[in-house]
């Protein structure tokens, strides 16, 4: 269940109404006559099936409320009511299934956006990833690759596809790509620091067992990239993310940076290139598997979502009273 909040203009309310008072999907409608100020208008308040959400965010914005007005939706994690639980079983489909594609669209903007925060946690789970790397710790790379933010932006690359946003898309891979650079060059600086000062060797960058994944890609490293893909997308895209963590230790991007920012300080060609390598396979295939996994969960539900917006729109067109 989804609870929306509108601020519409006086004008648009009462097809609003008339748009959600008999959607079999919505459960519960409030309005509030001169409540919003900033923009003037009245506040209206819309309790809907997530699995029908989509359909009538995309009417309320034909209507025109997202252009004069202002349209907020948030999660419902518990509600006691017979009647949301009717509206839940008669909309199609079920809602962990359904994709509510403007909370999609909003996050990948916000993943997309290039601030100090996304670089800090860029850097400090890269000069993890190569701490790692020199004490031959599994642990701190897991660390490293739940520190992460990477999967954030990958993914709005794929909702920038999907959706055919073009600016998206430029926003999200200069993210990627500075977030990327500005992580393995002040690795590469720290890198040298420590071996001037001693405290890292030739001898504790190569030749370890339990990290030797990170510099050496096979066939699996696209398999693996692929699966974490399709499961960091269906996590983000339904109402279960419990998942997600998982996906984010099934990823080799951030201790391939680390590792390249490492081994070029001392000179070892052999993992910067595994590394380097290592890095655009696991970019490339978890970009392709989620771009290939959002346009299959758009396609399958687009049958049920055709149906719902030609419906709320013929109840739109009736006359509120009626």
């Amino acid at each position: 269940m989804l609870h929306i909040e509108v601020s519409s203009p006086a004008h648009l309310t009462d097809d609003l109404l008339g748009l959600v008072s008999d959607d079999e999907a919505v459960s519960a409608v409030s309005v509030v006559r001169g409540a919003s100020v900033k923009p003037a208008g009245d506040l209206v308040t819309i309790d809907v099936a997530r699995e029908a959400a989509n359909d009538l965010i995309i009417a309320l914005r034909d209507l025109g409320v997202a252009a004069d007005g202002c349209l907020r939706v948030e999660e419902v994690e518990t509600f006691l009511s017979r009647r949301a639980l009717q509206a839940e079983r008669r909309a199609p489909g079920f809602g962990s299934d359904a994709v509510v594609w403007a909370q999609v669209g909003r996050r990948a903007y916000g993943d997309s956006e290039l601030n100090f925060t996304y670089l800090g946690f860029m850097i400090l789970a890269t000069l993890l990833a190569a701490v790692a790397v020199v004490l031959d710790s599994q642990i701190l790379t897991i660390g490293a690759m739940v520190l992460g933010p990477e999967f954030g932006v990958i993914t709005a690359i794929g909702v920038a596809v999907v959706l055919r946003r073009p600016h998206l898309c430029w926003l999200a891979c200069r993210t990627l790509i500075v977030g990327f650079v500005v992580a393995i060059l002040v690795t590469f600086l720290v890198s040298m620091a420590a071996r001037g000062l001693g405290w890292v060797t030739a001898d504790d960058v190569h030749h370890h067992p339990e990290t030797e994944f990170i510099y050496s890609p096979d066939r699996w490293s696209l398999l693996v990239a692929v699966l974490a893909a399709v499961a960091g997308v269906l996590s983000i895209t339904s109402a279960h993310t419990g998942a997600l963590a998982g996906v984010f230790i099934s990823v080799t991007t951030i201790p391939a940076a680390g590792n390249l920012g490492l081994a070029a300080a001392f000179a070892e060609w052999g993992e910067v290139r595994g590394s380097a390598l290592q890095l655009v396979i696991n970019i490339v295939g978890m970009t392709v598997a989620g771009c290939i996994t959002l346009w299959v969960q758009r396609r399958l539900w687009e049958p049920f979502s055709q149906r719902r917006v030609a419906k709320v729109r013929a109840v739109g067109r009736m006359d509120p009273g009626a």
